[in-house]
């Protein structure tokens, strides 16, 4: 069984989301592309993708007509299996190819252990908040990645539980970038 990676792109001053849920700021963060090499170790390990519905459904309607000269990892992102954890999907299409990601039903936590057995190495969660934040409750998250960027939006979502209580992180490695953006990985203890 690998690792469980949640990977959160974070405003600096701490913010997943904006107040209305958008992640508008993202893209006034400027460009992503020189933390691609960073991303491209990071998934050379990485063996699925777990999403939760909302987050599932901004990555189908992006990522697969994403153009893989612009973007390094549209390739690995469109060929890794895929699963969502929804009670209300009846199908999770991706792209216009006939490929699918897997619905996974019932309780997220749960969903996601099962999963962990199926899966040889290590597992993605992007974003997906109310499904890390289950998993981050449940002790479930081996690794936590916070990809800061140099944007403050004063107010929003916060990129953990506001009821998870004090846990202990180990680090395990800091990077920066050009742009500004910072990419720190903890290990959960």
């Amino acid at each position: 069984m690998g690792k469980l990676i949640v990977e959160q792109i974070v405003s600096a001053d701490g913010y997943a989301a904006a107040p209305d849920g958008g992640i508008d700021y993202f893209s006034a963060a400027g460009d992503f592309r020189d933390c691609e090499p960073e991303q491209l170790r990071m998934l050379a390990n990485t063996r699925a993708i777990l999403f939760g519905r909302t987050t599932y459904g901004m990555f189908a309607d992006y990522w697969p007509k994403a153009d893989p000269a612009e973007f390094q990892v549209t390739t690995l992102i469109n060929t890794l299996p895929k699963y969502v954890v929804s009670n209300t999907l009846e199908s999770a299409p991706w792209g216009d190819a006939g490929d699918r990601a897997e619905v996974l039903r019932g309780d997220g936590v749960e969903a996601t252990r099962v999963l962990r057995k199926r899966i040889d190495g290590d597992i993605i969660v992007w974003g997906s908040l109310t499904l890390a934040d289950a998993l981050l409750r449940a002790a479930e998250v081996d690794v936590l990645r916070l990809r800061i960027v140099p944007v403050l939006i004063g107010a929003g979502r916060s990129f953990s539980p506001h009821d998870l209580g004090q846990r202990a992180l180990a680090f395990e490695q800091a990077q920066t970038f050009p742009r500004g953006h910072v990419v720190l990985q903890y290990r959960m203890t």
